[in-house]
């Protein structure tokens, strides 16, 4: 989109080619007008040629000397507002002024839902595709093979996936939510009830773990050791208590020895789930001890591709922007997952946990039932990124 503002033209840029920029890490500059707490809570973030300065709207309305601008000349500025007005007003009123401007397009609420979708795995069996939202740090995926599907922790919007879905021409059967997650809205439930396909989460998260009260959405339970056939390849169910009572990490075997393990919370690639969500950190971090410790090396081995429900920064991505990586790597890489004892692990965990926001006593609350939260209450409860892992 082109936007004429007297004698001087300025460009929007698309939340797909926001990422893509975001991803090579090319030098790019951004004006974030929204006001100050709305900015805090939730950045555009990158890598290291990222520079982000914040200078609310209201303080280019009465600008007539320019004095207020604070950006560079002779490089690109991306502007971002809430809904894309304000942006375009100050994207013309810099180019007016001889700098090189563009606004975002949709502003942060298009960049808020936008998704990214890409191929983890194609192999002759079928293919793993990973499906992220960027500006949460969300990560979902499908597996399809053999004209199959099943999904695992899929996301509020759903389009996405029917989509994803349609174009491969493949048949939803099985929906996997790997917790009942607390950063976001669940896309599983209301997937189950477009296709048909069983929506499945492990019983002990259909209880809302502070008001104790049992889920009314449609669910499977899943136990430790189900296996599932999607086509050609075999996905097992194996329990991982510790940052829910229930979160569940699903194995996927090929028939050509490809191996993934779907870890949701249990482990990310440079942290892990924190063990605090369910309001009984102290009691829990026991349990995600001998779930690490014990547990997971059932479940692996070194060639294992971990792909987790969530990613803090864009440097854990490969070349590409997929976020994954053999276990022997995250073994080596994790610094939360060096060698402790049970006292120094929960000493460790229980000083290093993020805050606690209250958003996320709802959307559990959403994602077993209890409530409904239209598209505007949606958003509200998922503006900003997941604090899901452990603190640095």
């Amino acid at each position: 989109m082109t936007l004429a503002t007297g004698q001087f033209t300025v460009t929007a840029l698309s939340p797909r080619e926001l990422y893509a920029r975001l991803l090579a890490d090319e030098p790019l500059f951004i004006l974030d007008v929204r006001n100050e707490d709305d900015f805090k809570r939730s950045p555009i973030e990158g890598r290291a040629n990222l520079t982000t300065l914040n200078l609310p709207y209201f303080a280019f309305l009465e600008d007539e000397d320019g004095s207020v601008v604070r950006v560079p000349q002779g490089r690109e500025i991306v502007v971002v507002c809430a809904k894309e007005g304000s942006s375009q007003y100050v994207a013309g009123l810099l180019a007016e002024r001889g700098y090189q401007a563009r606004y975002l397009e949709g502003g942060f609420l298009a960049w808020g839902n936008f998704y990214d979708v890409r191929d983890v795995v194609s192999a002759p069996w079928g293919r793993i595709v990973q499906i992220a939202r960027p500006a949460r740090g969300d990560l979902s995926f499908a597996v399809i093979s053999g004209g199959l599907a099943a999904l695992i922790d899929p996301l509020r919007h759903t389009a996405v996936y029917q989509d994803l879905l349609a174009e491969a021409g493949a048949r939803l059967t099985h929906i996997f939510d790997t917790h009942v997650h607390a950063d976001h809205i669940s896309g599983g439930p209301a997937l189950a009830q477009a296709t048909g396909a069983t929506y499945y989460v492990h019983a002990y998260d259909a209880i809302h773990p502070i008001d104790m009260l049992p889920a009314t959405i449609a669910y499977t339970h899943v136990q430790e050791g189900d296996q599932f056939q999607i086509g050609e390849v075999r996905i097992t169910a194996r329990w991982f208590p510790g940052h829910t009572l229930g979160q569940v990490n699903y194995r996927l075997d090929a028939p050509d020895g490809q191996s993934a393990l779907f870890t949701g919370d249990g482990i990310f690639l440079r942290s892990f789930g924190r063990p605090d969500l369910g309001g009984k950190g102290e009691a829990w971090t026991p349990m995600l001890y001998r779930s690490l410790t014990e547990r997971l090396p059932q479940m692996v081995d070194d060639t294992t591709l971990i792909l987790p429900a969530h990613f803090s920064t864009l440097d854990e991505s490969r070349a590409g922007g997929v976020f994954a990586a053999p276990y022997a790597e995250v073994r080596a890489t994790n610094d939360v997952l060096q060698p402790r004892d049970e006292a120094a692990f929960t000493a460790f965990v229980l000083s290093h946990l993020p805050v606690f926001p209250p958003e996320y006593v709802e959307i559990k609350r959403v994602n077993i039932g209890l409530v409904e939260a239209c598209e505007g209450k949606a958003s509200e409860l998922e503006l900003g990124k997941n604090i899901c892992a452990l603190s640095k």
